[in-house]
């Protein structure tokens, strides 16, 4: 019988998760700009995106992708850039839509949930956890891919509550939002926000 991650490895491991999450970073500022101009719909439906992000990359780091990954650094390279790519695309987008109506209908929520797979896809932040810190609560001695999988499943959860919270909290200024030179002046200034974590993310995630 396979056992499960102890709780001496697993208890430390959801606290560093949380750490790291509550650590402004690409999801926190993209989560906050849809959630607080679009509303909390729209912000869960990107916290379902990222979250089946974050368990695909999980998936595929205990199957050995990760360390793929991390032995060629072109590989690396390319991924990051891409990702920092699509942080200004949607900065971007931000912009110049700032001002034009908006849509909210229910379709259009397939739209934030396949951005927040992509964003996490391409989020180089997340392939360094599961290549850098995740391995070092896993104990040599038990079954590594059970173990991976296991605390994969605790730093998904951990982040889709935190994810949500933000989402729900960021919502709140939807009504302050309504007037159309508000949520002009907004999106044009959280735009600029995330195009400035954009560069952050360049800067940081070098190897």
């Amino acid at each position: 019988m396979i056992e499960p991650v102890s709780p001496v490895n697993l208890l430390p491991f959801i606290l560093t998760a949380v750490v790291i999450e509550i650590t402004p970073g690409p999801n926190m500022t993209w989560l906050a700009v849809i959630s607080a101009l679009d509303g909390r719909r729209a912000g869960f439906a990107a916290v379902a995106g990222i979250a089946l992000g974050l368990s695909v990359i999980g998936v595929a780091s205990a199957l050995g992708m990760a360390a793929l990954i991390q032995s060629s650094p072109a590989l690396y390279e390319t991924l990051r850039w891409a990702g920092v790519a699509f942080l200004f695309y949607l900065a971007a987008e931000g912009w110049f839509s700032a001002g034009k109506p908006q849509q909210t209908q229910t379709g259009s929520y397939r739209g934030y949930f396949l951005r927040g797979l992509l964003t996490n896809l391409l989020n180089p932040k997340a392939l360094l956890f599961y290549i850098a810190v995740l391995p070092s609560f896993v104990v040599p001695e038990q079954p590594v891919t059970r173990q991976t999988l296991t605390l994969t499943a605790a730093y998904v959860a951990v982040a889709t509550i935190i994810h949500a919270l933000i989402a729900l909290m960021a919502a709140r200024l939807e009504p302050m939002l309504n007037d159309p030179r508000r949520e002009r002046l907004a999106r044009r200034g959280l735009s600029a926000l995330l195009a400035l974590v954009a560069v952050w993310f360049a800067l940081t995630t070098a190897l």
